[in-house]
């Protein structure tokens, strides 16, 4: 089966996924990941795109990207085209680094971005990277440490978030802090990564109710969002398509 085109549209929010190759890491060490870092700050710079959230794991990798004028597909091609070829010739090998292609998400601001900057900025600690709260404060791989004003990143849109928990900096660091606390407990989200229709509904209960009462919801695996949101996003990817068709024709 084909796969689909990826959705896209300036000012979208995406969750975006990158993993190694049968699960391999794509960071070996410090010098991997301070590499990857400086080639994603740089692009995300020079393409005027947001970076909200982020966490580097051994074999995988999380970024929560707002694309500006530059589509989503430049920027990653960049990113990874880039950091691949730098970590074949430091590491002395060949061939594919990177699993297929990333799994990129278009998400509704709305209902899901901080719970997705919570998500994201838990991953060392649910991967057993950092140990406890205090040390996943101040681990340098993460989008979480920025926010809590330890590690500085010019890259990242820390005073988006933090304006969403308050107007004074302190106060906002705290409620966030706590905010993703709370989220320990939850452990892993399957209804922020699964498929389309459990997105959709907001998890497999949910899933399992509309089917009982026979009910019907548009979903789509490539967006992460209630029913109404799949299918605006839907319907204006396939008027985009057709303008592009109209302007070639």
């Amino acid at each position: 089966m084909p796969r689909k085109a990826r959705i896209d549209a300036p000012g979208a929010l995406h969750h975006i996924i990158i993993r190694g190759i049968e699960r391999r890491r794509i960071f070996s060490d410090d010098q991997d990941r301070d590499n990857f870092i400086e080639r994603l700050g740089k692009i995300i710079t020079e393409t005027q795109t947001s970076c909200l959230a982020w966490a580097l794991i051994p074999n995988h990798a999380h970024i929560l990207l707002r694309t500006g004028s530059t589509p989503l597909s430049t920027v990653m091609r960049r990113l990874l085209t880039g950091y691949a070829v730098s970590y074949n010739r430091r590491h002395r090998r060949s061939g594919h680094l990177f699993q297929n292609r990333y799994k990129s998400i278009l998400c509704q601001e709305d209902t899901y971005l901080l719970e997705l900057v919570r998500y994201i900025h838990l991953n060392p600690l649910r991967a057993n990277i950092v140990k406890t709260r205090k040390e996943s404060d101040r681990y340098p791989y993460s989008g979480h440490s920025v926010l809590m004003g330890k590690i500085k990143r010019d890259f990242q849109d820390t005073d988006y978030v933090l304006r969403l928990f308050g107007k004074k900096v302190s106060g906002a660091r705290r409620a966030y802090r706590a905010y993703v606390e709370r989220g320990i407990a939850q452990g892993r989200r399957p209804d922020l990564v699964g498929g389309g229709l459990i997105r959709s509904a907001g998890g497999w209960s949910a899933v399992t109710a509309m089917r009982n009462a026979k009910d019907h919801m548009k979903s789509d695996e490539r967006i992460l969002g209630d029913g109404d949101f799949a299918q605006s996003v839907l319907n204006q990817a396939k008027e985009r398509l057709e303008d592009r068709y109209r302007l070639q024709a």
